[in-house]
């Protein structure tokens, strides 16, 4: 498994960077001409390779009209052609959930899940009215990056230390050289990306190498809840990442602070605009307006976010074989519509964040990460499976009498579908909650499971809705 690192230019020579934003910009030209003729059903949905494109402007002449390096633009084409596939990737997700939705027939699935994987969908109109929903034919706006082949930079280091990252420039034969505020030097193939005046080199490493992959991990099986407050909230009632509702807050606090200062200057030097005062208006928008130093501090937000999520995971596989958790991923809309300064605070792109370290934690450490359908879970009792009264961090259930706290409730719930017998991944949340209703409704009048044949009660002996590790919680939390 692989793992990103980046290296950061110090102290670039503005010539030099002039020379690389030049080149990032013609590369930017190559991009957008493989994503206007080949990212649609015809490119990449018709199974077309990355070799066979630049064969076909090797012949056709088309590479002429860039004016970069022939290294320079096939990688760039290898480059925005896996754009291309992880793009139809991500569609086909989606797809999948909508045949779940479409049919219950074992068949049919596998027939609809094969022309998916075949690039077939073209010729199944269900296939191809969700791909034409769900594939949006995408254009280039990348014009800042440089992909640099493995064989084709160098890397030097003089005697203070600091590493030299030599690349090919615009001219033949002649070499840009890049200082790095780095004592490792970066290695394999490189993602040059062009960031306000200063050069990100982005390269990746064998995460076998890496320290926090040799730490030994768990031998337990643990239901994990994403909070707001904290990271993570495992179902033994532990939380991880205490530190994350601070960052997120104090962070939407100072955008709220910084935007309400930033409109108000943009306000003075409109109003000086109009009535003709120009100099004034550049000056606010030259040393006031920038975006280099915000660009900066949200560099940096995120990096801390990063930390405490990363560190969080850890944790939790410390005691962890088994990780069961909801699929963060999906994306659901919620009924309220929420201001702007709670969405900051609630920043959805963390949970992008936390999946990514599940995952790679996980993989990294030899952890199994086991996704469920999370569907009230944060609703519903994980004692006798009400749907109860969520008020803020506490779940009030009127059938039991108790009141749980909301985040170890879920984590608790999220373990139990590990083993649903009857609830699946992508299972329909009124499902959902239809099968919870019925199983209370069952409990209360002490009616028989309506599928008692052999094969159904062996498959809810070996998946009991409850576990020992619930139980034990229980008992904790009525000592």
């Amino acid at each position: 498994m692989k793992v990103t690192r980046i290296a950061y230019s110090a102290r670039l020579n503005p010539g030099k960077y002039a020379a690389l934003s030049e080149q990032a910009r013609r590369l930017g030209r190559v991009r957008g001409e493989v994503w206007q003729r080949y990212g649609s059903i015809n490119g990449v949905g018709a199974g077309l390779r990355d070799r066979q494109v630049r064969n076909r402007w090797l012949t056709d002449g088309t590479h002429l009209q860039f004016g970069v390096s022939a290294n320079a633009w096939k990688e760039t084409v290898r480059d925005a052609m896996a754009d291309i596939g992880a793009n139809l990737a991500a569609a086909k997700v989606d797809v999948r959930r909508a045949v779940d939705r479409h049919t219950n027939d074992p068949a049919e699935r596998k027939r609809m899940f094969t022309a998916l994987r075949t690039n077939q969908w073209a010729d199944d109109p269900f296939l191809r009215r969700q791909m034409r929903t769900h594939w949006k034919r995408g254009r280039n706006r990348t014009h800042d990056q440089i992909v640099v082949r493995a064989d084709k930079y160098n890397t030097t280091v003089d005697s203070p230390g600091r590493w030299w990252l030599a690349i090919p420039g615009l001219e033949p034969r002649m070499m840009v050289r890049i200082p790095l505020s780095t004592t490792v030097a970066p290695t394999g193939t490189l993602r040059l990306i062009l960031r306000g005046g200063r050069v990100e080199v982005h390269y990746q490493i064998d995460a076998a190498t890496m320290r926090s992959s040799q730490r030994p991990r768990g031998d337990r099986t643990v239901g994990v809840d994403k909070g707001y407050t904290e990271a993570l909230t495992d179902s033994d009632g532990a939380a991880h990442g205490c530190g994350l509702g601070a960052l997120l807050a104090g962070e939407s606090d100072r955008l709220k602070e910084r935007n309400r200062r930033r409109a108000k200057l943009r306000s003075i030097a409109n109003s000086a605009a109009a009535r003709g005062d120009h100099a004034k208006a550049h000056r606010i928008a030259a040393n006031n307006l920038g975006t280099v130093k915000r660009d900066r501090q949200a560099s940096r937000h995120r990096a801390a976010v990063r930390t405490e999520v990363f560190t969080a995971v850890h944790r939790v596989v410390d005691k962890a074989a088994t990780i069961v958790a909801e699929d963060l991923t999906r994306t659901f809309a919620g009924r309220r519509t929420l201001g702007m300064n709670v969405n900051r605070r609630l920043a959805a792109w963390t949970k992008g964040v936390t999946a990514e370290a599940l995952k790679n934690v996980s993989e990294r450490r030899g952890s199994a990460l086991v996704h469920v359908n999370a569907a009230y879970t944060s609703q519903a009792c994980h004692r006798c499976g009400r749907l109860g009264r969520r008020s803020g961090d506490r779940l009030h259930c009127t059938s039991c009498g108790v009141v749980w706290q909301a985040d170890v409730n879920a984590a608790i719930n999220i373990l139990h579908r590990a083993g649903d017998p009857d609830i699946a991944l992508h299972t329909p949340h009124h499902k959902v909650k239809q099968i919870l209703q019925d199983r209370t409704d069952r409990h209360r009048t002490r009616l028989p499971v309506q599928d008692s044949s052999p094969t159904a009660v062996g498959r809810r002996a070996n998946y009991p809705n409850r576990s020992a590790m619930s139980i034990s919680w229980e008992a904790g939390s009525r000592q």
